[in-house]
């Protein structure tokens, strides 16, 4: 996909997808969340072409971005994905060390809240004494 070589920042952030529409775009690169090659953006018409470095703020996180196309459209996002390269180091994934607990954030079975109640209770049996 060739697009063209120079084109607006807004428009190229909504030809990516990192906005959902043209106008939050704009509202992107005007507040001050987007830096071209590390100088703050102040202008949503302002030129980007292939090579500039975008270094974006989203809520979801920071993202560090090499323009690679200026696409001609907004297609599907595999075709968005083409429009740039990411330049972030990998996010470690929480269960790639040693030791990890592959079972980390998940309900525990009824089994396994049975054994945990089981745990719990106090020894003697199920039922209360005869005096109580």
């Amino acid at each position: 996909m060739s697009g063209t070589a120079v084109q607006r920042i807004d428009k190229w952030l909504w030809f990516a997808r990192l906005a959902k529409t043209r106008t939050l775009a704009r509202k992107l690169a005007l507040s001050g969340g987007v830096r071209v090659n590390r100088a703050k953006n102040d202008s949503a018409s302002r030129p980007v072409k292939p090579g500039d470095v975008l270094t974006i703020s989203l809520r979801s996180g920071v993202r560090v971005l090499r323009i690679v196309d200026g696409g001609t459209r907004r297609g599907p996002a595999s075709e968005a994905r083409l429009l740039y390269e990411d330049l972030a180091p990998p996010v470690p994934s929480r269960d790639a060390g040693p030791g990890a607990d592959l079972s980390a954030g998940m309900r525990p079975s009824k089994r396994d809240r049975r054994a945990l109640l089981a745990l719990k209770r106090p020894p003697g049996g199920d039922f209360p004494a005869a005096g109580d």
